[in-house]
């Protein structure tokens, strides 16, 4: 069991940023990646539920539940363009990111955990990335942010949550006190704004699948097998170029076309099937997968 290095004065800064009010739930962030031995305590195994949050945001309230009200704020669930430049320039290591996600979807199929699980943990973590800065791009302050998404993402989706310390499995190559996954926790529910129902591509496969095949016969075959898609490419630090909605459409047109003696579903008739979605962006897509 290894343990953590000292925290750069930046990030402990950070941390200390969030004040006992903007946690809700007057928990001490001291300490959090402060270089502390990550011993576990057998008293501090619970995988304890999330504090209350804050009222939802207008763009989430009931209303915005649409097709059409998801690609109009889907943009607001992804991580920026200038993200994806970082990994190209090498100022963040996509290996590295390849890695933590990889280790992400090995606890995912280990407890079963519902695929939606496995990408808003991954969405997190982009996002907390995008916003933030950890003083290493890889080792264990990206393991350990890896660990607080997944358990924000069990919270949120899955009806029995393990133990912090049970989540730290499959090749971990450090462990945790739970009280320490907590507080980064806390730490990535500051920088995403308490924004954890992300609009993602499994919000609109269903509704896409229903367009691919109005009669109904494959659309539980064209959901299942997009799904199974989106989620073992999520690894692909390219796969951040594009929106929830075009990566959806072109996963089901991917299933589509994967079906024996059906007619073949083309890129173009995607386009119609709701405003707002981009015919160029799945196109390159399609031809990705």
């Amino acid at each position: 069991m290894n343990a953590e290095p000292p925290l750069p004065p930046a990030l402990l800064m950070s941390v200390s940023c969030l004040s006992d009010y903007d946690l809700l739930c007057g928990e001490d962030t001291s300490g959090v990646l402060s270089g502390e031995s990550p011993e576990c305590s057998s008293s501090d195994i619970g995988s304890s539920p999330l504090p209350p949050s804050p009222p939802p945001s207008p763009t989430m309230t009931e209303d915005c539940y649409s097709i059409a009200s998801f690609i109009e704020h889907e943009r607001n669930f992804v991580p920026g363009f200038e993200y994806l430049s970082r990994f190209q320039s090498r100022s963040l290591d996509a290996n590295a990111r390849e890695e933590s996600v990889a280790w992400i979807l090995k606890v995912h199929a280990y407890y079963g955990f519902q695929p939606l699980t496995a990408y808003l943990a991954v969405n997190y973590m982009d996002r907390f990335l995008d916003s933030s800065q950890l003083p290493e791009t890889n080792g264990w302050p990206l393991q350990l942010l890896s660990v607080a998404c997944l358990s924000l993402a069990a919270k949120m989706e899955e009806p029995l949550v393990p133990s912090l310390l049970d989540l730290q499995i499959e090749g971990a190559k450090y462990i945790f006190e739970p009280r320490t996954i907590r507080r980064m926790e806390l730490l990535v529910l500051g920088v995403l704004d308490w924004r954890l129902r992300s609009v993602t591509p499994l919000c609109f496969l269903v509704f896409f699948a229903c367009k691919a095949d109005s009669t109904g016969t494959f659309t539980r075959f064209l959901i299942s097998r997009a799904t199974e898609i989106i989620v073992s490419n999520i690894q692909e630090a390219s796969f951040l170029a594009y929106r929830p909605s075009c990566i959806a459409a072109a996963a089901i047109l991917t299933a589509a076309n994967e079906i024996p003696n059906w007619s073949v579903v083309k890129p173009e008739q995607a386009e119609s099937w709701c405003q707002g979605i981009r015919k160029v962006s799945i196109y390159s897509i399609y031809a990705w997968f």
